[in-house]
């Protein structure tokens, strides 16, 4: 028992650091197309359809906007279960910002109040941090993060949301 409680322990700390050591953005180009490709392939084949216009670019940290993305299709997925029907992963092209959105058919969201809770989880083995940190790279980004229940049937839809400027700097 107690040695259970230590590895529970030493999880619950490794999340938490996660969380509390979150890095400065490196602004560089981004190519918007490759980067959704790039967070589809880390998923199982079939289960993300992608789409986003070529040659959609914007400047922001690749790697925090992927594991972004990374944690709302995975969420997506994971909520659809056994179902073959494809987690949605689209960016469209905004008046001043490029609006990333993942849209999925499961059950929708139960309890919207406790989504940005840390280490809040409905999901068995779930660590509770992935919308979390995806929320802290869209505010780094000068951005935004919302999920809400689809009007048109079951399911949810997220929109990661980032500016293409950051204050008054032209990113």
């Amino acid at each position: 028992l107690v040695a259970e409680r230590a590895e529970s322990l030493r999880r619950f700390l490794s999340r938490y650091s996660e969380l509390a050591r979150m890095p400065e953005p490196t602004i560089v180009p981004c190519d918007v197309p490759a980067l959704l490709r790039q967070v589809a392939a880390v998923q199982p084949a079939g289960r993300v359809r992608v789409a986003a216009a070529e040659g959609l670019n914007l400047k922001g940290d690749a790697d925090q906007l992927q594991q972004a993305l990374i944690n709302l299709v995975r969420n997506g997925v994971e909520a659809m279960g056994g179902s073959q029907e494809p987690v949605e992963l689209r960016a469209l092209r905004g008046r001043d910002a490029v609006v990333f959105e993942v849209e999925d058919t499961g059950p929708g969201v139960a309890n919207p109040d406790n989504l940005f809770v840390p280490f809040f989880t409905t999901k068995p083995g779930g660590s509770g941090i992935g919308l979390v940190l995806a929320r802290q790279v869209a505010e780094a980004h000068g951005g935004s993060l919302s999920l809400q229940n689809r009007r048109d049937r079951s399911g949810c839809i997220a929109q990661l949301t980032v500016p293409t400027q950051i204050g008054t700097h032209p990113i």
